[in-house]
């Protein structure tokens, strides 16, 4: 058990130092975030609108719609603009908490992987890296990919940070759960 806590430990702070360097010093994520001048137009007019927060797929159709309804509609949007919002009426900085959470997410991410791992008696290094870069691989298809279908977005920057990412935390914990 002590080698598993502390491989979350170390494979947690890999993962925790990659996602600083993809978001902040790389600006990997840059592309999914890009600007608009009209950005004050949009945001008056978000704020008018007496929105609540939350996220919106817009046009949408109203809770307890039919199956005749969702196929008119489904007929209607073809060709037509649509957009995702994601909307908060205030922005407030919790970096620091977001930052604390991020790393427990990390550490404890980690340390279920090392559980898994420590479980084969046969445990080589390759096995790490590769059941590492897996786990990643599986997570990328899964949420962000899947996502990237669905919502026509850009998971490039995603599927780098996959490989990178889990890719650095299995060359770590195939070195550390391999130590004698």
């Amino acid at each position: 058990m002590k080698k598993a806590i502390i491989g979350g430990l170390i494979g947690g702070i890999v993962l925790f130092l990659w996602q600083f360097l993809s978001w902040a010093a790389l600006n990997i994520h840059g592309s999914n975030m890009t600007h608009t001048p009209q950005q004050d137009k949009i945001m008056r007019a978000l704020e008018e609108s007496g929105l609540e927060e939350g996220q919106y797929l817009l046009p949408n159709l109203a809770p307890g719609y039919t199956a005749e309804e969702q196929e008119a509609y489904a007929k209607n949007m073809e060709g037509k603009a649509w957009a995702m919002i994601h909307y908060q009426k205030s922005w407030s900085n919790t970096m620091g908490m977001n930052m604390g959470r991020a790393l427990v997410i990390n550490i404890l991410s980690a340390f279920m992987l090392c559980y898994l791992f420590l479980g084969d008696e046969k445990l080589t290094f390759m096995k790490v890296l590769t059941g590492s870069l897996m786990v990643g691989l599986i997570s990328y298809l899964t949420l962000p990919y899947l996502n990237s279908i669905w919502f026509k977005t850009n998971s490039i920057p995603d599927l780098i940070d996959t490989i990178v990412q889990w890719g650095l935390v299995g060359v770590v914990l195939g070195w550390w759960l391999n130590r004698k």
